[in-house]
């Protein structure tokens, strides 16, 4: 008896494609496996054997290769209508079995994952019938008949693993493995994913030019599906170093080439999308995001600058909390959306250049040519410092009817959470708590509607921070004016956070807004908040740290930004060598500059006064790169624009503050407001009222 094989079923209704995607499958996979080949066509007994078929592979053949012994099973000979010869089916270190039913109810305790494969109608008919017109198309209703009998009592599509959409154009063996490697009881039996990436390749070119950074993304990515665009765009020049440094790089990416992925978490469940397949796994967030990076699998060129070495780039939600200690809430949005880029384009700020970056693989010369075009079309040819726009083309305000805005708490009732909040904080419940709401409004979209790539573009203008960013998930998109690092982690290890406590409005008149400034540097109360934050940040950080090295570098800091000034404090720390770099990350999620100290208890006390969940709002914003190497920002100051499908759009605004035992619930309110005015003013609307 042989050890058990690992079984794959690729299912799917007739003429998508099962067949040859198998045979594909199988020929990969042979370059490092032995691989065992079954088709059901060979054993359903007839045209009108669907269900006498299925039951014949589950019991004579399914069933003893899951023991690891070889099948001898009742072939069907299709010209004489009867029962043909026996034949033998071997056990090996991989089965694929597909045909219709072969993941059946009956078969799917015996298997170790789901393809199932789909095309359009139209083309499964033509496809079928051009491979056996002349004996298939008497029976193609009366088989199809029974295909839909079966899976009207057997939703295998949703019980699939993986689903591939199959257009017959050759990339659907290479999407479906990459797919198969996500999944537990799969990937080690094939190659993994860090395996198959570590003898890749990173090919780096770099150009002398400083490209608007706009017109960069939209030549390059303005059709990308799922496109990301981590944008420095406050000038560097001036700024003290610390902000200087956030501000020195912005990457452009999306999910497009040979590795390309998009993924998505909600709720306990991953799906990643390669190509046109999908795969979807159960497990935490975090644990999935240790088993793809936190590795350096990729070196950079010596003398390339940023951490970003391609890798993952997105949001994490807040509503992950329910993963580090937080209760378990659901949102209307995925709780994670991330794409794998295997081509980027990295723009050094401080130097005037951009970094060409790609994976070595086949399509990658192809599109490097691209992008090297696109940076020369759109560089300004000139030396000079960005403007506070951070691009040199003209920029449209967005042309639709400006929206109304909603508050879920209108002026009393948050006031009356601030009081309930300081009740909790007089009963030693906690310390600080970072108070939320949420400012909604629908908009028209499509054509003549919202567009959230125009609104950006205003917002940017508007509000430039050093973690601005822009991100596209299909119908979902992101834009923020971030000035808060959540968390960085270098490739060697070094750690850092720099959260952010203590908001004032800037003014026009300079003599008005120095003496804002001076408010929040003496303000005893912001200092305090601040202060909390941090101790909180470095408890966070050591559980991960080399002990001693949790150190903080600047304390309540003043920095100035378009529309506020803000107080900000660094801690700085070194990763214990060997220690899970995803688990460091979630050690300190969510930011405690959005939950409050102490961060679990708190979380609680949140939970039941806001009664809503945040969504991407106060999650994190960056990247994950295969260096090892994360930059992640704190999402504030950021619209979610997400495209209902029934030609409107819901736009959400997060925005909040830190109430302490001394907080004046007046001025609790008038600081969210200062902190909606940049977003809502990029939109035209105004904080509504009440």
């Amino acid at each position: 008896m042989s050890p058990a094989p690992v079984i794959i079923a690729i299912d799917g209704r007739s003429g998508s494609g099962k067949t040859t995607l198998a045979i594909e499958l199988a020929a990969r996979l042979r370059e490092h496996r032995k691989v065992s080949l079954f088709h059901l066509e060979d054993i359903y007994p007839g045209w009108n054997g669907l269900a006498a078929g299925i039951d014949r592979y589950v019991t004579t053949v399914l069933s003893p290769l899951r023991r690891g012994e070889t099948a001898e099973w009742v072939s069907w000979d299709w010209e004489r209508h009867y029962d043909g010869e026996v034949r033998t089916t071997r056990p090996a270190d991989v089965v694929l079995v597909e045909g219709v039913g072969a993941a059946a109810a009956a078969a799917r305790p015996m298997l170790d994952a789901v393809i199932w494969a789909d095309s359009p109608d139209a083309d499964r008919r033509a496809r079928a019938l051009a491979r056996d017109g002349e004996t298939y198309e008497p029976f193609w209703d009366q088989w199809a008949a029974q295909e839909a009998q079966w899976l009207a009592a057997d939703d295998v599509p949703a019980r699939a693993d993986v689903h591939v959409l199959n257009r017959a154009d050759g990339a659907a063996p290479d999407d479906v493995l990459h797919a198969l490697q996500y999944l537990p009881g799969v990937g080690p039996a094939l190659l993994p994913e860090l395996t198959a990436r570590g003898g890749l390749a990173l090919r780096a070119e770099r150009v002398d030019a400083a490209p608007d950074a706009a017109r960069l993304f939209e030549a390059l990515f303005g059709g990308s599906g799922n496109a990301v665009w981590l944008d420095s765009s406050l000038d560097p020049a001036g700024l003290a170093p610390e902000a200087a440094e956030r501000s020195r790089f912005s990457i452009l990416a999306d999910d497009g080439g040979c590795f390309g992925q998009a993924i998505r978490h909600s709720s306990g469940r991953t799906r990643v999308s390669a190509g046109q397949a999908t795969v979807t796994t159960d497990g935490p967030f975090f644990r999935w995001l240790d088993g793809v990076w936190g590795h350096e699998v990729l070196r950079a060129p010596e003398d390339y600058p940023c951490g970003f070495t391609l890798g993952w780039l997105g949001y994490l939600g807040y509503e992950l909390k329910r993963e580090t200690g937080g209760s378990d809430v659901a949102a209307a949005t995925p709780d994670a959306c991330l794409i794998f880029a295997g081509r980027a384009v990295v723009l050094d700020h401080a130097e005037g250049a951009a970094w060409l970056l790609a994976l070595d693989t086949a399509d990658a010369g192809d599109w490097l040519a691209a992008a090297r075009a696109a940076v020369a079309a759109t560089a300004s040819g000139a030396a000079a410092p960005r403007s506070t726009a951070a691009s040199g083309s003209p920029v449209a305000a967005p042309s639709f009817t400006a929206p109304s805005f909603t508050a879920r708490d209108a002026e009393a009732g948050y006031k009356a959470k601030v009081a309930e909040a300081q009740r909790e904080i007089a009963e030693g419940n906690t310390y600080e708590v970072c108070l939320t709401t949420a400012l909604t409004a629908a908009a028209p979209a499509g054509t003549g509607g919202l567009d959230p790539w125009q609104t950006y573009l205003e917002l940017r203008r508007r509000n430039p921070a050093p973690f601005a960013s822009y991100l596209r998930f299909g119908g979902l998109a992101v834009a923020s004016t971030s000035p808060e690092r959540f968390l960085q982690i270098a490739g060697d290890g070094r750690m850092r956070a720099e959260p952010i406590k203590g908001t004032r409005r800037r003014d026009a008149d300079p003599g008005v807004d120095a003496a804002l400034r001076q408010d929040l540097a003496s303000s005893p109360k912001d200092r305090a908040e601040n202060i909390m934050i941090v101790d909180l940040l470095r408890n966070d950080l050591s559980h991960f740290a080399v002990p001693g090295s949790v150190a903080v570098s600047r304390l309540c800091a003043i920095e100035s930004y378009a529309t506020v000034h803000q107080m900000v404090s660094t801690i700085d720390a070194r990763l214990r060598p060997g220690m899970p770099r995803a688990e460091a990350v979630a050690a300190c999620f969510p930011a405690g500059s959005m939950t409050g100290a102490p961060k679990v208890s708190t979380m609680a006390i949140l939970d039941r006064l806001e009664a809503a969940p945040r969504g991407a709002y106060s999650g994190a914003i960056g990247y994950f790169s295969l260096n090892g190497a994360a930059d992640l920002a704190v999402a504030i100051r950021t619209l979610v624009v997400r495209d209902l499908g029934d030609g409107t759009a819901e736009l959400s605004l997060g925005v909040g503050g830190a109430v302490t035992a001394d907080s004046s619930p007046q001025e609790e309110y008038e600081e969210i407001r200062t902190k909606a005015f940049g977003v809502l003013s990029a939109l035209g609307t105004g904080f509504p009222p009440g």
